[in-house]
């Protein structure tokens, strides 16, 4: 299909045979194969999806070709047709601008055979009436409208790419200037397109404001994504380019320039992607113009409220300029509302349109409820009985009477007729007199009712500008601009001074004087406000509904949508002040929220439940976000308070259970009735099981609330008679979700819970342990630090394991990789010993008992019978059954051959450990700079070149092969440790003794020459001249070569020696070598040939020899050099000065230096072992997050492993970086935001240190419990005083009364009386 497409265009020299064999045999033959049933039923189109796409675009570069006939045509779009119909069907991804093309192609084909039939019938018939002829006439306007309309789809590329040019142009206006020229010196400096901004508001002044809303769009245009011209589109802009710019100003190959810039971008960071044709970033475009002046503009465009048209453009430019969160639109948006004193009207013109939305909806929402009532009614006659179980509501849900219904659809219905009589009378007034007039009639009764019906599924001017506006108050407060989300709720706010939370990078820095509280200004809180438009649009009804579904389709759905997201960005962050705005709402808002998730979306779920999805996945986020960061219960409890915990529940299920059903559906023919259109296909489609999984993370947050919801959502359940149920879904989500908790920066802690990412599935068990045992404490105690710097690697190996299983072999290989370093380090044992027992090897096979020879085949057969029936067979039987193996091979073959079969099996699995290995931890994907400093690849690279070195060279090289006990053994890499961790203090002490060693050389040297006198023992000389071809000879004769003397004399007295077979192969001189050998040399006596090798020799005669002789004998020898030297007499005149020598050699140097060095090493491997038993301990005893050791838990709430594996499980905390790390930073809810900035700047303040919120909890509970007894202690004692005050009081009474009894007494006292006269 390539040499056809690329062939000549020339007749004369094409190859027409090729040409129809390739536009006709073979498109017929890929036709009728993907027709056939065996198509259907195999399965490698799926697998094989590479071929079909390149297949399928092959198919689609023949139908370019110029010089297809028409049959041929028909072939190459037929074959074309059937693989698209093909890939819909079975799913295949293809590339959606090919998809697109081919169904240009298609639509051109058609339109054209379309015109053909129509101007072939015209020319046929003949008008030989006047209706006929006015029939011809109308066909001949179709006919010429059809043509236009295809003139128009092929001409409307270049058009494009004209106007793009206009784009190009505005970029970089100074290039239409000469160099160092006034005019484009301002053009640099952005004079041209502050003045082009300026000049579009003042359009609308003039009354030009076609012009004005062209002039918005190009500058809207100037910040989308570049859009790709090929062919005739891409030549007429560069034809333009270089008219305006000249030839040596043209940018053609621009993109091919920022390639590499733009594969660095994340998808997901919208701001960072690269225009290539402004040479800039999103980001950087939005800046510029926002530094002319675009933000002013679409402030004051909005303030003074032009016509529906120009303020969608305008809202359209507001939210190119904030695409991506551009935070620095966001804080130029926020310093000129709150300077302006005009803002007001900003904020009015906003609400105003909210307001005649609402008022629209009420308008017209009664009629459409009743005409969908009137049309469910219609489908439930016409399908029969069918899915009742589906479209039941219950009956304690509904709110309308079935009689109110009835009235409802009969008015819908009466509307209905009403509309389509005043449509029909406007026709007939309208239309010719005659039969003409009453031909023309039906059709455009049909036409009228086709416009009818399209118009009924468009919103409303009024309502469907919402949705702009939505998004514009979104991408305000997006990245959780917090002084812009007070701003919406209140314009009476004053931006604080600091930024509270280094979660939002380039935040306003809100230094305003200005009160918006001043003068009579009013506040438009836009956050009620939409929360009171979402409450309209889904019926003002409670949350409760069972009929919500009425009032939601797939007209409003997206509305329904950006509202939902929309309040979501309100609250995100968190906003305190938002979320009890919208929680505490007066409307039936949060209870429509509820509603939506768990209620049936009917009718739309019944054909589009990926919207319906889509809406409740919406939801379940902004309830989510209402209760974001929240210390209280007051929102959650107003959550519960509308809503069933069982209900919940089982939303989340039925979202898991989803696929299934659709997948029953689908194959029962149940499909949707209507499919979805080209631009929603384009969306991603939203899984049903992460919208569960959403609805199940926010039932578990509203569990710590409510004790029923939380044991409902235990996966395992028992029934009556004890048996334990676990539910599929509820088990799925618990194991894909996970929680950390983290400390903010006004250093409280938070709880999160969040999805595990797909790509963390992906982590092998490996890293996992080898991350958890190696991992170092920081001088703070902790791991965090050593745990986090390895985020990167861990990451790069989750992405290559998600690579490697497209791969299945290489997939397989690296799954069994203990598997083949098991196998190679038993294989080059067993290959070792045999080397040990056998080396030198004899080339005969040996023969032993029949017996035996039996016993050895039963046990090998019986051995392989139990492991095929048996799997996994047990360990003792694979053993034995390998031994059995290996002996028979022995006895049969003989050991050199068994050994050539062991040494290739043991290079082979060599091979598959080291793919096994580097497919693991992704050495594939490495730079090979990266690869050579690898350990891991050079390690096995080196064993595998060592395996092939024995089976090839040597087989004492297998010999190497078991230092890799070394390599997995942590102990003795201690051993190797305790050497080279302290390598150079080992070092330089052995310098030191070779120091000493050389001062004790020259002293001996000097005094003691005469004493370094060594008995040696001489080899004896043989006299033999070729000593090779006597041991050669030996060798074929008894199978060993020739070692001393006593072999050589029996082997020179074999009786067949000259007799020979192999010394009838040596030539004369070879011969006389050997006879000389043996006839002269040993006719001598055995024992003088001994006593002549025997002797005396000086080993001190030079520095050199006596140092060396030092070292070999002194340090060798447990007395030191004084052992081997000469034994001095008494009487010798140095004979004290010897005994010196030798004591202070045998101190210093044996004694102190070498035991120097042996501490070391021991010291060193104490140390080793001593931290081995350490981080054994701490990984016991003390949590790798916070650090706390395992006695803080104890006669807790929370126990230490259940605080290691729930609170502070340390893959949680990978696992919630990488969510970070994949997710769209514009989806970031406010903990994910904070989280990411401290990633961002390498702070690990947000990880808990020696902190856990159980422990809080738990503290929080032991002061509550002694501020309770206090309390009592308090009222005791309140009690005591007051009883005490009483008593007192009671006292003091009496002794009142007494005295006073004791005064009238003394009145009648006579006695007393007299004495006081």
């Amino acid at each position: 299909m390539a040499m056809v497409s690329n062939a000549t265009h020339d007749p004369k020299h094409a190859d027409k045979v090729l040409q129809d064999y390739v536009t006709v045999t073979v498109m017929n033959i890929i036709t009728t194969f993907f027709s056939s049933p065996f198509a259907e039923q195999s399965t490698n189109v799926q697998t094989q999806h590479p071929m079909f796409v390149r297949l399928l675009q092959s198919t689609y570069r023949v139908a370019l070709c110029n010089w297809l006939t028409g049959q041929q045509r028909y072939h190459v779009e037929n074959c074309s047709r059937t693989l698209l119909e093909i890939a819909k069907i079975r799913g295949i991804a293809i590339p959606g601008d090919l998809e697109t093309q081919l169904t240009a192609v298609f639509n051109k084909s058609q339109m054209i055979m379309k015109h053909s039939r129509a101007w072939m019938t015209a020319g046929k018939i003949r008008s030989d009436t006047v209706s006929q002829q006015t029939q011809d006439y109308r066909n001949i306007i179709e006919g010429l409208q059809d043509i236009v309309s295809l003139l128009e789809d092929q001409l409307k590329p270049l058009v494009q790419a004209e106007l793009s040019v206009l784009v190009d142009v505005l970029h970089r206006p100074e290039l239409l200037f000469p160099p160092n020229t006034d005019a484009r010196h301002k053009c640099e400096t952005g004079g041209f397109i502050s003045r082009l901004i300026r000049h579009t508001e003042k359009l609308l002044e003039e009354k030009e404001e076609k012009l004005c809303i062209k002039m918005l769009q190009t500058l809207k245009e100037m910040m989308t994504i570049d859009v790709e011209y090929t062919g005739k589109s891409e030549s007429l802009r560069q034809l333009l380019l270089t008219s305006y710019y000249g030839r040596t100003q043209v940018r053609t190959n621009r993109t091919l320039a920022q390639n590499s810039l733009n594969s660095s971008v994340q998808d997901s960071d919208r701001g960072a992607i690269m225009l290539n044709r402004a040479e800039m970033t999103l980001h950087d475009v939005q800046c510029h113009l926002d530094r002319e002046g675009a933000t002013d503009l679409v402030i004051d465009l909005i303030i003074h409220n032009h016509s529906s048209r120009t303020f969608q453009e305008t809202i359209g430019l507001g939210i190119a300029l904030l695409d991506g969160g551009n935070c620095t639109i966001q804080k130029s948006f926020l310093n000129r509302l709150t300077s302006d004193r005009n803002s007001e009207k900003f904020f009015r013109v906003i609400y105003d349109r909210m307001r005649d939305a609402q008022t629209e909806i009420k308008a017209t929402l009664s009629v459409t409820t009743g005409e969908t009532l009137t049309n469910k009614a219609d489908e439930d006659r016409s399908g029969g009985q069918k899915d009742t179980a589906k479209s039941k509501t219950k009956a304690d849900r509904e709110i309308f009477t079935s009689e109110l219904q009835e009235q409802m659809a009969d008015a819908a219905s009466t509307t209905a007729r009403a509309y389509v009589h005043l449509q029909h009378i406007r026709h007939l007034e309208k239309g010719d007199s005659g039969a003409g007039g009453r031909q023309s009639l039906p059709a455009e009764e049909f036409i009228g009712e086709r416009a009818m019906e399209k118009e009924k599924k468009k919103l409303s001017s009024e309502i469907a500008i919402m949705e702009p506006i939505l998004r514009f108050l979104q991408l305000l407060c997006e990245n959780h601009n917090r002084d812009l989300q007070n701003y919406l709720r209140s314009q009476s706010y004053t931006p604080c001074d600091k930024p509270d939370k280094p979660d939002k990078p380039d935040k306003p820095d809100g230094t305003m004087n200005y009160l918006r509280t001043q003068n009579n200004k009013t506040n438009y809180n836009l956050v009620c406000e939409t929360l009171q438009f979402l409450d309209c649009i889904c019926g003002s009804t409670t949350g409760g509904l069972g009929l919500l579904g009425l009032y939601i389709n797939e007209t409003n759905v997206a509305l329904i949508n950006q509202t939902l997201e929309s309040l979501t960005e309100y609250c995100q962050g968190p906003c305190h002040e938002n979320q009890n705005a919208i929680a505490s709402h007066e409307s039936n808002g949060l209870n429509i929220i509820i509603a939506l998730i768990l209620n049936d979306i009917s009718p739309l779920g019944k054909y589009r439940m990926d919207l319906v999805l889509k809406l409740k996945n919406n939801a379940s986020k902004l309830l989510l976000a209402i209760m974001e960061s929240r210390h209280d219960s007051e929102n959650a409890d107003g959550i519960l308070f509308n809503m069933i915990p069982k209900q919940l529940v089982e939303v989340a299920k039925l979202a898991y259970h989803q696929v299934e059903i659709m997948e029953e559906e689908q194959e029962n023919g149940k499909g949707g009735d209507e499919e979805p259109s080209g631009e929603e296909e384009d969306e991603d489609v939203t899984n049903s099981r992460d919208v569960g999984h959403n609805i199940y993370i926010l039932a578990h947050q509203l569990s710590k609330h409510n004790k029923e919801l939380a044991e409902i959502l235990k996966p395992a359940h028992g029934d009556a008679h004890g048996d334990i149920h676990i539910d599929p879904a509820l088990e799925y989500y618990a194991n894909h979700t996970a929680q950390i908790e983290i400390v903010r920066q006004d250093r409280t802690m938070e709880q999160i819970v969040f999805p595990i990412p797909e790509i963390c599935e992906y982590l092998t068990p490996e890293t996992k342990h080898r991350v958890y045992i190696t991992a170092e404490r920081d001088d703070q105690g902790s791991k965090v630090s050593d745990f986090f710097s390895r985020l990167d690697d861990m990451f790069a190996e989750m992405k290559w394991q998600k690579k490697l299983r497209a791969n299945a072999l290489l997939c397989w290989m690296s799954g069994h990789m203990s598997f083949w370093g098991r196998s190679s380090f038993y294989l080059a044992i067993l290959i070792n010993i045999l080397v040990g027992l056998n080396f030198p090897f004899i080339n005969a096979t040996r023969e032993f008992d029949p017996r035996l020879s039996g016993l050895v085949w039963t046990t090998m057969f019986g051995s392989l019978a139990i492991t095929i029936t048996v799997w996994p067979p047990p360990r003792f039987v694979v053993i034995t059954l390998v031994i059995s193996a290996i002996l028979r091979l022995i006895f049969s073959f003989g050991i050199e051959p068994t050994l050539i079969l062991l040494g290739t099996v043991n290079v082979l699995n060599a091979i598959m450990f080291a793919v096994s290995v580097m497919g693991n931890y992704g050495t594939f994907n490495k730079p090979w700079k990266q690869m050579l400093t690898d350990f891991e690849f050079l390690y096995h690279m080196g064993y595998l070149i060592v395996s092939m070195l024995g089976l090839c060279l040597h087989e004492l090289f297998f010999s190497l092969l078991l230092l890799d006990l070394v390599y997995r053994e942590e102990t003795l890499l201690n051993v190797i440790r305790s050497v080279t961790k302290n390598g150079r203090s080992i070092l330089m002490t052995a310098v030191l003794a070779i120091i000493l060693v050389y001062f004790f050389s020259i002293i001996g040297l000097i005094f003691f020459q005469d004493d370094f006198l060594m008995e040696v023992n001489v080899a004896s000389a043989l006299g033999i001249t070729n000593k090779e071809v006597v041991n050669a000879a030996a060798t074929a004769l008894n199978g060993s070569p020739v070692l001393n003397a006593d072999k050589m004399e029996e082997f020179c007295q074999a009786p067949d020696l000259f007799n020979s077979t192999f010394l009838k192969g040596l030539n004369e001189t070879e011969r006389a070598s050997l006879q000389s050998g043996c006839l002269e040399k040993f006719s001598k006596d055995k024992q003088s040939i001994d006593e002549d090798d025997t002797g005396i020799e000086r080993h001190c005669d030079t520095l050199l020899m006596c140092m060396i002789t030092s070292m070999n004998e002194g340090l060798r020898n447990g007395g030191g050099i004084g052992d081997v030297l000469r034994k001095p007499s008494s009487g010798e005149r140095l004979f004290y000065v010897r005994v010196v020598y030798d004591l202070l050699f045998f101190f210093i140097v044996n004694i102190i230096t070498l035991n120097l060095i042996f501490g070391v090493i021991i010291d060193t491997f104490a140390d080793l072992r001593s931290e081995k038993q350490q981080k054994e301990e701490i990984l016991k005893n003390s949590c790798f997050i916070c650090g706390l050791e395992r006695s803080a838990f104890d006669n807790k709430t929370v126990s230490f492993e259940e605080h290691c594996k729930q609170e502070h499980n340390m893959w949680h905390y990978l696992y919630f970086i990488i969510l970070v790390k994949v997710k769209d930073p514009t989806e970031f809810t406010g903990p994910e935001s904070y989280v990411a900035h401290m990633i961002k700047e390498k702070n690990l303040d947000w990880f808990p240190r020696m902190r856990a919120m159980s422990l809080a909890a738990d503290d929080g509970e032991i002061e509550q419990n002694e501020v309770r007894n206090l309390q009592f202690e308090l009222q005791r004692t309140n009690i005591t005083i007051q009883e005490l005050s009483r008593q007192l009081t009671e006292l003091k009474e009496q002794m009142t009364e007494q005295r006073k009894q004791k005064q009238r007494m003394g009145l009648f006292t006579p006695s007393s009386a007299m004495g006081t006269i």
